[in-house]
């Protein structure tokens, strides 16, 4: 039996891949997440249960990437897409800006039932740890010399000021208990600007990434000096 080729492969997972988030936002629509299991989402897509668990830790996970699907490889393409004279602080937030608020129809419909429920809530803003690896892989490319870690670190503190812009727009909106704290099902509905809420968060980020930037521009202007004997 030949194996077959890493190109088809992978176009067969990213198949079951998406099979399996639509199958889990359909059926989440349709009966309400609390009613839709693992097995149910695993039967619509044509696999087993088995094979659900190699794609996605949970339920809320799945559901959850049938918005947020690709989103963090768009957001690295995008800032890779801005012409090289653009600061790269100025990149990143417009390619984060971007493709956090050109979300399409199928994103405005999956809002109010992800937002309706904290276990789903959570998993969409965890979602934004995704960010990460794709988002360091360009930053390398543009601080080239700068070194992997300063890359790394940078698209970590994306991640979490996106996180925050997102926690700050889905603000809780209900009363409050006797013990001071929030009812635990307060309704939860987007608030003010998302491109404000996104540019406010990363903007304390842009010193960092101009030290960066400055850096990597010094450290291919100086001149290299050569030692030992010429051969």
């Amino acid at each position: 039996m030949t194996t077959p080729p890493s190109g088809l492969r992978e176009r067969k997972k990213q198949a079951t891949r998406a099979a399996l988030r639509e199958a889990a936002l359909r059926l989440a629509v349709e009966r309400g997440p609390d009613q839709v299991r693992v097995e149910d989402i695993a039967e619509a897509a044509g696999v087993s249960p088995r094979t659900y668990n190699n794609y996605f830790a949970s339920r809320d996970q799945a559901i959850v990437s049938a918005v947020t699907a690709d989103r963090e490889a768009r957001v690295a393409a995008a800032v890779a897409a801005r012409p090289a004279e653009v600061c790269l602080a100025e990149a990143v937030t417009g390619a984060v800006i971007e493709q956090y608020t050109d979300t399409g129809e199928r994103a405005r419909e999956a809002l109010p039932l992800i937002t309706a429920r904290p276990a789903l809530r959570e998993a969409f803003l965890a979602a934004t740890a995704g960010i990460e690896s794709p988002l360091a892989t360009v930053i390398a490319g543009r601080l080239a010399g700068a070194g992997v870690h300063t890359a790394r670190v940078l698209a970590a503190s994306v991640a979490v000021a996106v996180r925050i812009a997102l926690e700050s727009w889905l603000q809780p909106v209900g009363t409050t208990g006797a013990d001071g704290s929030g009812a635990a099902e307060a309704l939860v509905v987007p608030s003010g600007s998302l491109p404000e809420q996104l540019r406010a968060a990363l903007a304390p980020l842009a010193p960092a990434f101009d030290a960066a930037e400055r850096r990597t521009s010094h450290q291919q202007s100086a001149p290299r000096t050569h030692t030992g004997s010429a051969r």
